[in-house]
């Protein structure tokens, strides 16, 4: 599909110079951080070092102090503690922090994931029928799912047990709500709840915020020591971007600081909390950066043993990065939850038996591959479906559903249909009953939320966010939900914003390019949502020699490089792609290429246009 390409906006060069000279960075990659908005000393000094003692006092988020207080109830009782999560990494990570940090503080705590299958999305009667059966609990806390669910909330009380939901997902009715829940969808806590010690509150944050404090010098006993509130700070801040993970990360903080001498060191967490967020693609912005800024570097010595093994089985190597997340170790985690039950995901990450965990590693693995091979059967057929309709009326969405897809896989097919075609797109597996599970991504401009809500009568239930979510319906409504969804969409997306774009970071000369070049990129990270990788272009270039084909669809090239040594690039699915005459411009990220154990400098390709003879100078080098 045809992308527009978007060039680098002009910004402040005083700016940009002032931040080159003072961080020893390209001036490409300083004009990036300006771009972003750090375009003073101070900004970009905590950008490019996020401190844990940045982390706002947790009590800002409204319910967080009723949660704690009801723990330390169940604590003070030993009454009977369920967790209950969703399948996911998100759900799965923070099932295993809760479970691990509330086991060390002395509490009778157990666990419950829904099978995909068998009790469908999130808090369902049916998963809750199963849980009360097998455990009888007189708490259930809530993870990753829960929000909307009134009615069993209702039901939960009515079998004499309490609920606490910990949860990050859209809020459908604010007026029916459960009655303890920790959603940062929630408005923030009115300023005169927690308004105590203002000004000595206020000077020890000031203080906090101005040290330069590495994880190395971070004390739990010096996070713990937070201001509760600060009113001219706190009042107006938003948690919208944080996961479930991030909120259990803030539930525990609550929990410990009623302690005299917390049990536990928060820093050993911070591998979960950060797997978890990276996975469930949400905004590394503010504390999510700082979470996995962190989490990164603690996923390198990680305490748990599953975490080391799994990372053996993934072949991931040092430094960990947000990729190493999202396509080795995440998908891995998901797997077992697709296909069965996350429970061997969750275990993996609960067990501190060493040959334990490399059995539900190499088994996590197994199940990856046997995902993968679900998924590009359905993804095959899928493509097909599309590449005929669009062929005959074109549409501005996609709507696919079919008895034998999978409902483990149909997330993957919809993102990877999705982003190919750049279309809001819903996915649905049928079981031999009629009653389909459908899951749905969306492009920038189109909430899918929003878009399922025009649709709500035609379904059984639906939740989730703006560029992702769940759904169930009856086979009967397929062919009205295509109808409704596509009448939707259309009258949200005008044809302008159904035209992918490429938005570039920067222009360089790849003849700057050098391993300092990538060390100082890396410091811009980690990246993902809210801090993209850079997407660069280089102008007017001519490869050294004719392209290879790798694995008869991708391309490999070579370009005059730093030092006039030869640059390799990679093009994936390039040798599908009818190349334009040289010179070309390019557009790709740097990135480094790890072979036995060597570290090179390789451009990853994203697209090649025609260029202009004449060739355009770009930025100093490092």
């Amino acid at each position: 599909m045809k992308k527009e390409w978007i060039f680098p906006a002009q910004v402040d060069s005083t700016n940009v110079i002032r931040l080159a000279e003072e961080f020893q960075l390209p001036d490409a990659l300083a004009a990036i951080l300006v771009e972003r908005g750090y375009d003073s000393l101070h900004k970009a000094r905590l950008f490019l070092k996020p401190r844990l003692s940045m982390l706002r006092p947790p009590e800002e988020i409204r319910h967080i102090n009723l949660a704690v207080d009801r723990i330390l109830e169940a604590l003070k009782k030993q009454e009977k503690i369920i967790l209950y999560g969703d399948y996911d990494v998100d759900g799965i990570t923070s099932l295993a922090f809760l479970c691990r940090s509330l086991r060390v503080l002395g509490a009778k705590v157990n666990y419950f994931i829904p099978q995909r299958a068998v009790h469908g999305y999130g808090l369902s009667k049916e998963g809750l029928a199963s849980c009360f059966e097998e455990f009888q609990p007189d708490l259930i806390i809530a993870v990753d799912c829960g929000t909307n669910s009134v009615q069993e909330a209702e039901w939960i009380a009515r079998q004499g047990a309490d609920l606490i939901v910990v949860d990050h997902h859209e809020i459908q009715d604010k007026a029916r709500l459960p009655p303890i829940l920790v959603n940062p969808k929630m408005a923030l806590i009115e300023n005169t709840i927690f308004f105590e010690h203002t000004q000595n509150s206020r000077a020890l944050l000031v203080e906090t915020m101005n040290r330069d404090h590495d994880v190395e010098g971070f004390q739990t006993s010096h996070l713990l020591s937070l201001p509760s509130h600060n009113s001219d700070v706190a009042s107006t801040h938003d948690y919208h971007y944080l996961c479930s993970v991030g909120l259990v990360f803030k539930l525990i903080h609550a929990l410990l600081k009623r302690f005299d001498k917390p049990p536990l060191d928060l820093r050993h967490y911070l591998d979960l909390v950060a797997l978890g967020t990276v996975a469930d693609i949400v905004p590394l912005i503010e504390e999510n950066r700082i979470f996995v800024f962190h989490g990164l570097k603690a996923l390198e010595h990680s305490q748990w043993a599953g975490i080391r093994e799994l990372m053996k089985v993934a072949q991931v190597n040092h430094p960990v990065t947000t990729y190493d997340i999202g396509y080795k170790l995440g998908p891995r985690l998901n797997a077992a939850g697709r296909l069965a039950s996350a429970l061997e995901a969750l275990e993996l990450l609960l067990t501190d038996d060493p040959s334990k965990a490399v059995h539900l590693a190499h088994h996590l693995d197994l199940k990856n591959r046997e995902r993968q091979a679900i998924e590009s059967a359905v993804r095959e057929e899928a493509e097909e479906l599309v590449a005929a309709n669009f062929s005959t009326t074109p549409s501005k969405s996609i709507v696919l559903g079919q008895p034998h897809w999978h409902p483990g896989v149909i997330g993957i097919v919809a993102s990877r249909i999705s982003k190919r075609w750049y279309r809001p797109t819903l996915i649905i597996g049928f079981d031999e009953n009629g009653f389909g599970r459908g899951s749905g991504r969306s492009i920038d401009g189109f909430s899918l939320v929003s878009g399922l809500e025009k649709c709500a009568h035609l379904l059984e239930s639906f939740g989730g966010h703006a560029m992702a979510a769940g759904f169930s319906l009856q086979k009967e409504n397929l062919d009205m939900l295509c109808k409704t969804f596509e009448e939707t969409a259309d009258a949200f997306l005008t044809q302008d914003k159904l035209t992918p774009t490429l938005r570039f970071q920067a222009q360089v000369n790849i003849e700057d390019l050098s391993p300092a070049w990538l060390l100082a990129q890396d410091r811009l990270g980690p990246f993902g949502v809210g801090n993209v990788e850079p997407l660069f272009i280089a102008r007017s270039l001519y490869p050294l020699c004719e392209p290879r084909v790798l694995k008869k669809k991708h391309l490999r090239l070579e370009f005059l490089g730093h030092k006039n040594m030869p640059l390799t690039a990679i093009f994936f699915d390039g040798a599908l792609e009818q190349l334009p005459k040289t010179p070309w411009d390019i557009a790709f990220r740097l990135e480094r290429n790890i072979y036995q154990g060597r570290i090179n400098l390789q451009l990853q390709i994203v697209a090649i246009r025609g260029g202009e003879p004449s060739p355009v100078s770009s930025s100093r080098s490092v």
